[in-house]
């Protein structure tokens, strides 16, 4: 299956899985998402390769990175025409609070598009939408 294929696909069935797959480091992380109305949640499980410090433990901030970095990408993909990965051009996370070995969540919003470049900011968070553990914004490339 093609790439503009597959970006068809899961915009017709809503299945992600198959797109997500794809994709070798969401795939070593275990990236997951879901649809519910017009939002896109993204989840990253708890997985045991994923921890920094198995002390706490905590999930490494790289991964924590990779993850919602990852989000506003294939976010963006899904809502625009082209069915390339956009290019990134500048990230910048903000660590709000330790991510504990738990479940980690991620939502995106588009803040500004441009002919060639769109803007988002991501938020993760793993009990509470109201307690983040990071925030970030993101700069992409969009090719036409």
């Amino acid at each position: 299956m093609t790439d503009a294929e597959l970006l068809q696909y899961t915009r017709d069935t809503g299945d992600f899985s198959r797109m997500l797959s794809s994709i070798p480091y969401a795939r070593f992380i275990g990236l997951e998402c879901d649809r519910f109305g017009d939002d896109l949640i993204f989840r990253l499980p708890r997985k045991q390769q994923n921890l920094g410090n198995p002390i706490l433990p905590a999930i490494h901030g790289g991964v924590i990175g990779g993850f919602m970095e990852l989000s506003a990408a294939f976010y963006l993909m899904m809502s625009q025409e082209t069915p390339r990965m956009p290019r990134i051009v500048d990230f910048s996370l903000d660590y709000l609070r330790a991510g504990l070995d738990r479940e980690t969540y991620a939502e995106c919003r588009l803040t500004r598009q441009g002919n060639r470049v769109a803007n988002v900011m991501i938020t993760a968070w793993q009990k509470s939408r109201s307690q983040p553990i990071a925030t970030a914004r993101a700069h992409f490339l969009i090719e036409g």
